[in-house]
């Protein structure tokens, strides 16, 4: 028998149906994330792209930071794309000076460091422990790591920038897979959830 994991997508802000797309093809249940007691219900998050001041802001406001900050530390498998990126991380260049995240994640990460929204791009990643060639992501305003602490694993870069990072539990990309029908990252965070089950 297989392990069905049921992963939450933080559902206040950002491009949530196609993450909810991409772990259900993923074999996983895939639910919407707004509250409390949602989040309780759920074996692991993902963190959407999205305005990553507008979702702290939205967090706090929903009561849903500390429950969030809890289950990151308690060691609930969580992955970040681009915003997630940032809310990951347990440090900020380029934050507003009210801008909260919920760490997780030993890297310290600058916000919109690929350019502005005109400057989006496409690109072919290689990406440690996925098979089958590199992944197809879309990078809109993305951050990039600076730099990562011992216990953080860089899995992938661009251009001579750390774009994707784990840490335990934790995984996050500067780029958004969900957005090309690419679910090979996904389907690398569902194994994770499962082995944690």
């Amino acid at each position: 028998m297989t392990n069905t994991p049921v992963i939450g997508v933080l559902a206040l802000q950002g491009d949530v149906r196609e993450h909810l797309i991409a772990l259900a093809a993923a074999d996983a249940v895939a639910r919407p994330v707004r509250r409390p007691e949602e989040l309780a219900e759920v074996d692991a998050l993902v963190i959407p792209g999205g305005e990553s001041t507008t979702m702290s802001k939205l967090a706090v406001l929903f009561g849903m930071l500390e429950p969030l900050r809890e289950r990151v530390a308690a060691g609930m498998p969580v992955y970040g794309t681009c915003a997630g990126m940032i809310m990951l991380a347990d440090k900020l260049l380029d934050g507003r000076e009210d801008q909260e995240t919920l760490g997780g994640i030993d890297m310290i990460v600058r916000r919109n460091a690929f350019g502005r929204q005109n400057e989006s791009f496409e690109a072919k990643i290689d990406f440690t422990g996925i098979e089958g060639g590199p992944v197809e992501g879309v990078f809109i305003r993305a951050p990039w790591v600076e730099s990562v602490g011992g216990a953080a694993e860089v899995l992938a870069t661009y251009d001579g920038h750390t774009v994707a990072v784990r840490q335990g539990n934790v995984l996050a990309t500067s780029f958004h897979p969900e957005l090309t029908g690419e679910d090979r990252v996904h389907a690398y965070f569902v194994d994770m959830v499962r082995a944690g089950l």
